[in-house]
């Protein structure tokens, strides 16, 4: 895959030189410490994955993702875990926190390697742009298929997931950043490291907590908190 890398700062950007080289499978077409000029650069050569930290001069990394009407794939590198949830309006593949192992890297690029070799209906059915009604669960062996507007929030816990819904609650093995990847950008949020919530399941809101139309409180996260509220109030 070719990737170019937008990140101003010389260790950072040594670092990822570094990891993208140990790779062998990326090739590095250009490195840029601001967006404007990757923009520049973008215009006449496509690539394949982008490497973009968020906090950048003159554009953000976040600004710079919403002047792109077909992005590559992309993975975020910042030290500021606040902008978590607002990325996911944008599909990104991933979010990788300062300072991040090599392990980690190659966790995130390997999840981009395998989006692509998807065939094109799961891409098509991943597009942010299509609505989506179902999606199915794998809970053990069995791949459920439930109803997207059934679910009201979905936890993690230990090594699993917990999908709640109107009538029944599912265990899955997929972690908290496949649904958050998953679901629909603009009807599901994440509002904690553990949970997210499907927001029009959600009664009120009081100070750190959501209430839920069933009964259920869920607590806001801190870093989450100043991302999800401008998200509902728009």
């Amino acid at each position: 895959m070719t990737c170019i890398i937008v990140e101003d700062q010389p260790p950072a950007q040594r670092i990822l030189q570094k990891y993208i080289e140990e790779m062998g499978s990326l090739e590095l077409k250009g490195t840029f410490s601001d967006a404007l000029k990757a923009i520049e650069f973008l215009k006449t050569h496509p690539i394949d994955l982008l490497f973009l930290d968020i906090h950048l001069p003159k554009l953000s990394g976040i600004d710079f993702l919403r002047t792109m009407s077909n992005p590559p794939s992309v993975i975020l590198t910042t030290a500021f875990s606040e902008y978590a949830l607002e990325s996911y309006e944008f599909n990104v593949i991933d979010y990788l926190l300062k300072p991040f192992s090599f392990q980690r890297f190659l966790k995130a690029v390997t999840k981009v390697s395998e989006l692509k070799k998807q065939p094109a209906p799961y891409a098509e059915h991943h597009n942010i742009n299509t609505p989506k009604t179902e999606i199915y669960i794998k809970s053990g062996y069995e791949h459920i298929k439930i109803s997207i507007a059934t679910i009201q929030n979905i936890s993690a816990n230990s090594d699993y997931t917990e999908i709640v819904t109107s009538d029944k609650n599912y265990l899955s093995s997929e972690p908290l950043h496949f649904w958050s990847n998953t679901l629909p950008a603009n009807q599901f949020y994440r509002i904690h490291k553990s949970h997210i919530v499907n927001t029009r399941m959600i009664a009120k809101i009081i100070g750190n907590q959501v209430t839920l139309t069933g009964g259920a409180k869920l607590p806001i996260g801190r870093a989450y908190k100043e991302g999800f509220m401008k998200a509902i109030l728009e």
